[in-house]
């Protein structure tokens, strides 16, 4: 497949693409199990991006040995316990990972936890031990797909092409494309999907659809998790998640006799009990028998690194949870690949903790976060380098090669590592060619068995709907197909429904109780009228998001919060 002339995709999306260099054009390789014949519209986006060529210290450009020495020179002058690394997921390559090798050997201060996925990773381990998805084939070869608080065509563009002529089921509060396209389409309130997981359960079992021999062979807990169903009325469900008992029923008798699969997006995780939430809906696929089958199954974000040995990675003394980072308590800041001003919590403390800090950003393009940056290095883009990218959607990995020289003034991450290393008289690192080989050499292996499932047996949930005033919306981030998180084309529109009693393209406040921020609102019948809805990236979305962690992952908790709206 590889002919040294591939490019792997180094965005953060399931999809991994996997390009290839044909007379000096880049195209799709259609050799790519899930790539196929087209590049989605984020790569597309991706090829045409104005690279950083030059350093910066403060508004002066420099050439880049300049700024490395001034970089080595200020960590020199700094206590080391004193100074922040800061990666972000600006690109997944394996080989970014390098920088790591550095800063732990330095002894900086490191994250932990996620902006993302981390709540609901830790529901999957929790029940299954293991982060680890099904192989595809399992789900090209199901009849039904559950797809769960995920916009799964335009988030999932490639793996989508290989089961659009699948029944869909789609619960959403977003009437998505792919609700559209859904034989049913569960709009279900907000912060309410293990609630709409124990009301499966209870059909489930009404219908004679559990799996006794997994439950028997693989499952423990199982009794305790049917009691959690079970406790309160079959009624009492309908209002508060905004499901009907007749659409349930509909949807067992198309799923009755048929092999499923529910793939899963962050958004059900994205609250303070976010990683119950998500074990909740498990432990119904579980009930199921989904697991271990030879179609169907649970797709989540899956530890894409999973039975590979970390290369580069030393370990660090302190890790800060990284929805909490405050920037202002640190001497120096390093930054890697990040946006932080835009999709970190609560923007404002960001911008006031970066204004207190030396901010060393180390990237390829300029962003809002460069805009509070000291010096500014120049990272070489993704097609002037090696790296391998593995995909958390599947598990089939993409390759990069270098096809054209890096810009001028630019270092790629092993380079930098190498350099900084030298200068401190750090012991060398493993060489390039080892470590790229390494993940590109690996063989995959279908890790997904489940020996043993723990279901949930206790849930305690702090649910929304019952601090909600009449006049509070629920927030929700969705995803736009032409642009990623804080790259591309950026919606900066608040949307609301048009039975709302707000005026389309008025100016509004919205508040909750961790700051505010201005928004012009658009109507979108799409959105459930008791919702607002901002695209991730939005600029502004973040002034009202929490400044804490979830309950057991140290993970940003972006949608558990109320929302008022005022005219400005």
């Amino acid at each position: 497949m590889n002919l040294n002339n591939t490019l792997a995709c180094p965005l953060d999306c399931f999809d991994a693409c996997e390009a290839v260099l044909i007379d000096g054009n880049i195209k799709a390789n259609k050799k790519h199990p899930t790539t196929k014949s087209s590049l989605c519209i984020n790569f597309a986006n991706l090829l045409k991006e104005d690279y950083l060529n030059t350093a910066f210290i403060g508004n002066k450009k420099v050439n880049l040995e300049e700024a490395l020495e001034t970089l080595v020179k200020k960590l020199k002058e700094t206590k080391p316990q004193n100074t922040l690394y800061y990666k972000g997921a600006g690109n997944l390559g394996m080989m970014q990972n390098a920088p790591k090798a550095f800063f732990g050997k330095y002894g900086s201060a490191s994250t932990k936890g996620s902006l993302c996925d981390g709540a609901g990773d830790e529901g999957i381990v929790l029940g299954r031990k293991k982060d680890v998805n099904p192989p595809i084939k399992k789900l090209i070869d199901s009849d039904v797909i559950i797809v769960w608080g995920r916009n799964f065509s335009v988030t999932s563009p490639h793996m989508y092409k290989l089961v659009k002529n699948k029944i869909f089921i789609t619960i959403d509060p977003i009437s998505t494309p792919i609700a559209k396209k859904s034989e049913i389409h569960f709009q279900i309130n907000p912060k309410t999907d293990h609630e709409l997981a124990l009301l499966f359960t209870r059909f489930a079992y009404m219908e004679d659809l559990e799996d006794e021999e997994f439950i028997k062979n693989h499952g423990s807990g199982a009794d305790w998790f049917f009691d959690l169903a079970k406790s309160r009325p079959l009624v009492s469900y309908e209002e508060t998640t905004g499901i009907s008992l007749s659409d349930v029923s509909k949807m067992f008798e198309i799923i009755k006799g048929k092999s499923v699969s529910i793939v899963l997006g962050i958004g059900v995780q994205k609250y303070y009990e976010g990683a119950n939430i998500t074990r909740t809906i498990d432990s119904f696929a579980a009930y199921m028998g989904l697991h271990n089958k030879q179609r169907g199954g649970l797709w989540y974000l899956d530890n894409s690194s999973y039975s590979y040995d970390k290369k580069f990675e030393k370990g660090f003394k302190k890790n800060i949870p990284l929805p909490q980072v405050d920037f202002g308590n640190f001497d120096l800041v390093f930054i890697q690949g990040a946006n932080p001003v835009v999709s970190a919590p609560n923007t404002q403390k960001v911008i006031d903790g970066l204004k207190k800090s030396y901010v060393v950003f180390f990237g390829t393009t300029f962003n809002d976060t460069c805009k509070y940056a000291d010096l500014i290095i120049p990272a070489s883009n993704f097609k002037t380098k090696k790296d391998v990218r593995l995909s958390y959607g599947h598990e089939y990995k993409s390759i990069s090669y270098p096809v054209e020289e890096a810009q001028k003034n630019s270092i790629s991450e092993y380079e930098f590592t190498k350099y900084m290393n030298d200068k401190f008289a750090f012991d060398e690192i493993i060489s390039e060619d080892e470590a790229f080989n390494y993940y590109k050499d690996k063989k995959i292996e279908d890790n997904s068995f489940i020996e043993h499932f723990e279901f949930i047996e206790e849930l305690e949930v702090e649910n929304l709907y019952e601090q909600k005033q009449e006049e509070d919306f629920y927030l929700i981030f969705r995803k736009k197909r032409n642009n990623l998180n804080s790259q591309f084309k950026i919606d900066n529109f608040l949307y609301l429904n048009p039975n709302s009693n707000y005026e389309e393209n008025k100016e509004v406040i919205a508040s909750t109780k961790y700051g505010q921020a201005k928004f012009i609102i658009k109507y979108d019948e799409d959105v459930k009228s008791n919702c607002i809805a901002l695209y991730a990236g939005n600029k502004n979305a973040n002034y009202l998001s929490p400044f804490k962690s979830d309950e057991s992952s140290f993970s940003a908790i972006y949608q558990e919060v109320l929302v008022k709206l005022e005219l400005s």
